[in-house]
């Protein structure tokens, strides 16, 4: 039976390696996240887009203009990673980027015509991507649920 340590935290059981590779919360994660990511690229790739492009137009396809500071909060990537997607898309003819008119400090990003009409060609790719899953809405519903306790707990710890 696990004890507590010093900080309240449970002990590890007896006989439990915390280093093997198979008890790791972080391994089975990061190689979900690699495969499931993988498997978009076919679906992707007829739209003539990388997964970090899709995302970021699946935020502008719901807020239709924010910021690059919003941006990079609600996908979790820096300026420096926005900054060559984001232009590759405004080259592509599907966002533009313009200085706010509120602050000029700010740049905002707004999605085109011909990026909204990309979306009408997307609908199909989340249930191609929740059939490979072979997960039930129930279980599906219940990880996001799971990975966003985590991406919270995690963000307020720095």
């Amino acid at each position: 039976m696990p004890t507590k340590t010093e900080g309240g935290h449970q002990a590890f059981p007896e006989g439990f390696d915390p280093l093997a590779l198979d008890n790791q919360l972080c391994f089975p994660l990061y190689a979900a996240s690699h495969a499931i990511v993988k498997s978009y690229g076919p679906y992707l790739t007829g739209l003539g887009l990388t997964y970090t492009q899709y995302i970021a137009l699946m935020v502008l396809w719901e807020e239709r203009t924010v910021s690059v500071g919003h941006l990079g909060d609600r996908l979790h990537l820096d300026s420096g990673t926005l900054t060559p997607l984001l232009k590759k898309l405004e080259a592509k003819g599907l966002v533009t980027r313009r200085r706010s008119r509120e602050d000029e400090r700010r740049l905002d990003v707004s999605i085109t015509d011909q990026g909204m009409e990309l979306r009408e060609r997307a609908k199909g790719v989340p249930e191609c991507i929740a059939s490979r899953l072979g997960l039930t809405p129930q279980e599906a519903v219940e990880i996001r649920r799971l990975l966003d306790k985590i991406m919270v707990s995690l963000d307020a710890r720095g």
